[in-house]
């Protein structure tokens, strides 16, 4: 794709890696669409194969999960959570811009602000984990190479290191951060697969603690909780594919973009199951980072450091990039940068403040659960818009709110589709009241099936059914549909989309954002 001319024979422009990226959510001009599928493969594959996915990795065996069981779990979690994800790579080569931006099509203009909620949720959960685990490990291979006391003073110290270096990565923004993603996906799957010869002669293959030691009592509530918080790594793209996959021309096939997801979800089970393996060796150990440093070879615990140091500003910056970039829509005022920076310092003190002050596995526990239960049901809403509306978007009328203007074919009622908010409120609420994730979140019913959570169905079914209720029932106006109408549900006819006129309440801010976006279109 990157060296095709595009429509006015305009060749692609790519930019430099040292070059800082000047668009926000913007939409992206087509000579800037430089990158493909396999780029999309790459940043998601290198966002994950960290030290943030092995912790994941360790929580079937954490539970009292047996080698095997804790394989099956993390297999069903990767595949499900794949299988969920994959759409939410289409609608960037389309709209031109992140999926949260994107999701005013079925959100409203205004309601895409739910977009941009869980983005910031799921930034600061897996920003915070790449670089709470990574500075662990690092502390750990400190300490048992060097000696350095292994202390909160020298854990803070090496946390504020890596916050740093990958705040610096996102605000040179895209490029920089797909060349660390390309460098990331080569050197943490070779280091990890050497995981294999470095703990050969320790590994039991037959390592089974037995039906006691179910965190949850039983087998199968045990078994789903830990698909469920493993699956809650695909989930955490949903927010984000966008944010890459906007660079990718708007012609490139719906089976590609699909294809490049899925595999890259399910080469996350290199690291996966490298948790889930080491897991094993040390169990029982309070610190599973600091204990596997210290039962490596030497050798490699060298290597350790460098899975750690790449991983973590992998996960931190395909985290914090998006949210970045997404703050600065909804508050004008900051740039991409600003944005970026501030989310950032947020993220980093609640590193601290969890560290300190919280439990590590109850923390991580309690946001995967959160991110699971009320991401999913946004995917869902989005992808079933997504089929309904034949994958026909007006990159123009999403951007309305951004740019402080009221009107456009998704106004719908002041700039919010009530049939898409109506469908993802008690989808989450009720998911919550099921979900089962101890000892932060434990909903009413989650004994309702046995100690079994069955969050993850209910919310999902409550989701897709009331929206293509609402849909068939209250159906939307025929001109967000496009030319060629809706598929498998009626359009209201008859309703003329309200013109764009500026919002004499917006800010000075979005009028002036406004005005580059149209001297930069204008100048691409």
């Amino acid at each position: 794709m990157s060296g095709s001319a595009v429509a006015g024979g305009v060749e692609p422009r790519q930019a430099k890696v040292t070059e800082i990226e000047r668009h926000g959510i913007d939409t992206i001009p087509d000579a800037h669409r430089t990158s493909g599928p396999f780029d999309l493969f790459r940043i998601q594959f290198g966002g994950a194969n960290t030290f943030a996915t092995i912790i994941l990795g360790t929580f079937p065996v954490l539970l009292g999960l047996s080698l095997w069981q804790a394989v099956a779990a993390t297999l069903v979690g990767v595949v499900v959570g794949a299988l969920i994800l994959m759409p939410m790579g289409l609608f960037g080569p389309r709209t031109g811009t992140n999926n949260a931006v994107s999701s005013g099509a079925h959100f409203g203009v205004r309601g895409r602000v739910l977009g941009s909620f869980l983005s910031l949720l799921t930034a600061i959960a897996f920003y915070s984990i790449s670089v709470w685990v990574s500075g662990d490990a690092l502390a750990g291979a400190l300490n048992r190479l060097f000696d350095v006391p292994d202390n909160d003073a020298v854990r803070g110290l090496i946390y504020a290191v890596l916050g740093a270096l990958v705040i610096v990565v996102v605000v040179y923004g895209y490029q920089f951060m797909l060349a660390v993603n390309k460098v990331v996906v080569v050197a943490n799957t070779v280091l990890i697969l050497l995981g294999v010869v470095a703990y050969a002669s320790v590994f039991d293959f037959g390592y089974d603690p037995g039906p006691e030691a179910y965190a949850l009592g039983t087998f199968w509530p045990t078994f789903v909780l830990s698909a469920l918080i493993v699956m809650g790594n695909p989930i955490s793209f949903g927010a984000f594919l966008g944010d890459w996959s906007r660079y990718i021309p708007r012609g490139t096939s719906v089976s590609s973009l699909l294809g490049a997801t899925f595999t890259a979800q399910l080469a996350t089970l290199v690291p996966f199951l490298f948790g889930v393996g080491t897991a094993t060796i040390v169990a029982g150990e309070a610190d599973y980072i600091f204990a596997l440093v210290q039962v490596s070879p030497l050798w490699y615990t060298l290597l350790l450091v460098v899975v750690a140091f790449l991983g973590g500003m992998s996960t931190g910056v395909t985290s914090l990039y998006g949210t970045g970039l997404d703050f600065s829509s909804v508050f004008p005022r900051l740039s991409r940068v600003q944005a970026s920076l501030f989310i950032g310092t947020l993220a980093f003190v609640f590193i601290l403040v969890g560290r300190l002050a919280f439990d590590l596995i109850a923390s991580v526990n309690a946001f995967i659960g959160a991110i699971v239960i009320c991401t999913t049901p946004w995917m869902v809403i989005m992808t079933i818009g997504y089929v309904v509306r034949r994958g026909h978007y007006s990159p123009q009328d999403v951007q309305v709110f951004n740019q402080g203007r009221v009107g456009g074919i998704y106004w719908f009622t002041a700039g919010v589709n009530w049939r898409g908010m109506a469908a993802w409120i008690p989808a989450a609420v009720i998911g919550l009241m099921f979900a089962n994730y101890p000892p932060l979140i434990e909903g009413p019913f989650r004994n309702s099936a046995g100690g079994v959570d069955v969050s993850l169905p209910v919310t999902l079914a409550i989701a897709a059914v009331v929206y293509i209720v609402l849909l068939v029932v209250v159906p939307e106006p025929r001109h967000v549909f496009g030319p060629k109408g809706p598929f498998l549900v009626p359009a209201r006819d008859g309703v003329e989309a309200p013109p764009v006129t500026d919002d004499p309440r917006a800010s000075a801010a979005k009028q002036r954002l406004r005005s580059k976006e149209l001297i930069r279109a204008a100048n691409d």
